[in-house]
């Protein structure tokens, strides 16, 4: 058995948008508070700067998120709910059917950078449980679902 790679992995631009709007999420979650108003507090601080497809991302995920639960908990097993879900993954989750949905990347794109973000930030099992969820997803999606990317 291979150690694993002790060294962090390199993010790209759009890898530390989604990072930092992960963050973003999660703390709005956490504390209650409205995720516009938790984005633009980081925007003001900038520290560290607040990308342009960070506030996209968590503006997507704002504006269709009972439409992207629902996605979610349609391909959940029937015992669990979006809420017993990890808050770190939940987030990423959002993040990646967000994406899948209505983003411009391709759809193996948003599922690797959501397994790779609970890879580094959740439990051990995190990784093969959201490969599974964005798995159904996917294969739940519907051909007018299919973004941009995928149609050009």
């Amino acid at each position: 058995m291979t150690e694993p790679d002790p060294r962090p992995r390199t993010l790209s631009t759009r890898s530390k948008a989604r990072k930092r709007a992960l963050d973003i999420l999660f703390e709005a979650e956490l504390r209650g508070n409205d995720p516009l108003q938790t984005l633009a507090a980081s925007t003001d601080r900038a520290d560290p700067p607040v990308r342009d497809y960070t506030a996209t991302l968590v503006r997507g995920v704002v504006t269709h998120r009972t439409e992207i639960d629902r996605r979610i908990a349609s391909c959940m097993a029937k015992s669990w709910t979006v809420e017993r879900m990890p808050r770190v993954d939940r987030a990423a989750a959002r993040i990646a059917v967000f994406e899948i949905d209505f983003g411009e990347v391709p759809d193996p794109v948003a599922v690797a950078e959501a397994v790779a973000l609970v890879g580094d930030l959740s439990t051990d099992e995190s990784p093969g449980y959201l490969t599974g969820l964005l798995s159904a997803v996917l294969a739940t999606k519907t051909p007018d679902a299919e973004s941009p990317a995928q149609s050009a």
